[in-house]
């Protein structure tokens, strides 16, 4: 699935869903080393656990993340 990020530095995410398991999460822009390290930890992590963690964190003064836009992206996908 590839996301269109809103709010971040990041343009867009890409990742798979195979069993409610995520796979290859890739961040097009963005905070390259960070981004890199979230994309390992979540690596067949499961969905529902992803989301609880990530979704809310905020990034400096904004109301939204790379990390809460991934969040948001395997939502949609669910």
């Amino acid at each position: 699935m590839k996301y269109i990020t809103k709010g971040v530095c990041s343009r867009e995410i890409t990742f798979e869903i195979k069993d409610n398991k995520v796979y290859g999460v890739s961040f097009l822009g963005g905070c390259n080393g960070n981004l890199k390290a979230i994309s390992k930890l979540v690596e067949g992590q499961d969905v529902d656990t992803i989301i609880k963690i990530l979704k809310g964190n905020t990034c400096g003064m904004r109301n939204t993340s790379c990390a809460d836009q991934l969040a948001r992206a395997l939502e949609e996908a669910k």
